[in-house]
């Protein structure tokens, strides 16, 4: 758990900071004056001015933050504030930050790529690719299916199947299977619903037997077992490509991510709330999944930073209040009307999205912890 918690930490300061790295130096190269530049958050432990920034370390570890003078509509006319860029300037510094978040992710999957990533085995790789062997692995667990409630995750390689015939395994036959593909999985566990079944698995580098009964009634969108499963293998590639591909996923996993947003925002207004809801996560639920990187290998968890610094790319641009995109947005109409919209107006409707953020954030914390804890 220790582990899990530093590794947390991390992960969510390194997302934080880089964003705000991403204000931070765009704002410095156009000369803008940037009041303080910190890593976590106050109280202060200490800090340094160096040409008229501070630069600080602060107790709360969770990233950082920029202080750009004229951010709240100060200095017009001093040519050093924000308020007093043009739009476009005032618009780099914005996006710079969801900027570093892609480029952040599109590094980490570039390792990732180096090292060697789990891959969809139906897929037609570059000559140059070095390609392991096919395996049968977990890609998703559905909530409160037998797979979760036996402690099955997401990730896990499924590498033998069992089912003991009879009253105990000294008197039954023991029926075995090692699958070669995800027909065979399913075709097992739809021989023995209702049944005992034991899966030897692989997790990490870890070897592990887990019990599980898959359903006989299971619900219309789930399997017997409540598992997504997928041929996969490992799929690396020489230094001077691992780069590009890395940016290449960055790039299809932002569409992705992009229409799984839009599909959600469309159930969410057609009715299907609280199903639609479900797989959001908030820190909780990030820690929680943390700790199951954590267990699979430094890959997954590779993977999953690249992943979490795209989701925030995605959500901060978003054209909501107190988020770049509402920030952005606020530009837009400026540059529409002709003028820039008042300073204490702007503050007011940021200052209501920044409390509407907080209570869904709070709200999905306390979801996360019935669900989790």
């Amino acid at each position: 758990m220790l582990i899990t918690i530093i590794i947390f930490i991390l992960i969510l300061g390194l997302l934080i900071f880089v964003h705000e790295f991403g204000h931070f130096i765009i704002a410095k190269k156009l000369g803008v004056r940037v009041e303080e530049f910190g890593f976590g958050y106050p109280p202060r432990i200490f800090g340094k001015k160096v040409k008229g920034t501070i630069y600080s370390l602060n107790w709360i570890p969770f990233g950082g933050f920029v202080k750009i003078y004229g951010e709240d509509g100060d200095g017009k006319k001093d040519k050093k504030s924000f308020v007093s860029r043009k739009i476009w300037q005032r618009t780099l510094m914005i996006i710079a930050g969801v900027t570093m978040n892609f480029l952040l992710a599109a590094m980490l999957l570039g390792l990732g790529h180096g090292l060697g990533l789990p891959s969809p085995a139906e897929e037609n790789y570059s000559s140059n690719a070095k390609i392991g062997q096919s395996r049968i692995q977990i890609l998703q667990v559905a909530t409160k299916s037998p797979a979760e409630n036996s402690g099955i995750l997401a990730g896990d390689v499924i590498l033998e199947m069992r089912h003991i015939n009879g009253s105990c395994s000294c008197q039954g036959q023991i029926q075995t299977l090692t699958p070669k593909n995800v027909s065979e999985v399913q075709d097992f566990i739809s021989q023995h619903k209702g049944q005992e079944i034991i899966l030897k698995i692989m997790r990490g580098k870890e070897i592990l037997e887990i019990q599980t009964m898959p359903r006989e009634n299971p619900p219309n969108d789930e399997g017997a077992m409540g598992v997504a499963l997928s041929a996969t293998v490992m799929v690396s590639y020489p230094w001077y490509t691992a780069l590009f591909y890395g940016f290449k996923t960055a790039f299809n996993l932002t569409i992705a991510i992009v229409m799984a947003i839009a599909d959600l925002l469309w159930r969410l207004l057609s009715g299907a709330g609280s199903q639609a809801a479900a797989g959001i996560a908030g820190p909780v639920g990030v820690y929680v999944l943390t700790g199951q990187m954590v267990k699979l290998g430094f890959v997954y968890l590779l993977q999953f930073t690249a992943l979490l610094s795209l989701n925030l790319m995605i959500v901060n641009i978003l054209p909501f209040p107190a988020l770049d995109g509402g920030r952005l947005l606020f530009l837009l109409v400026e540059k529409i009307n002709g003028k820039p919209i008042s300073a204490k107006v702007e503050r007011l409707v940021h200052s209501i999205g920044f409390v509407l953020l907080i209570i869904l954030m709070l709200a999905i914390t306390v979801r996360d912890i019935i669900k989790w804890f």
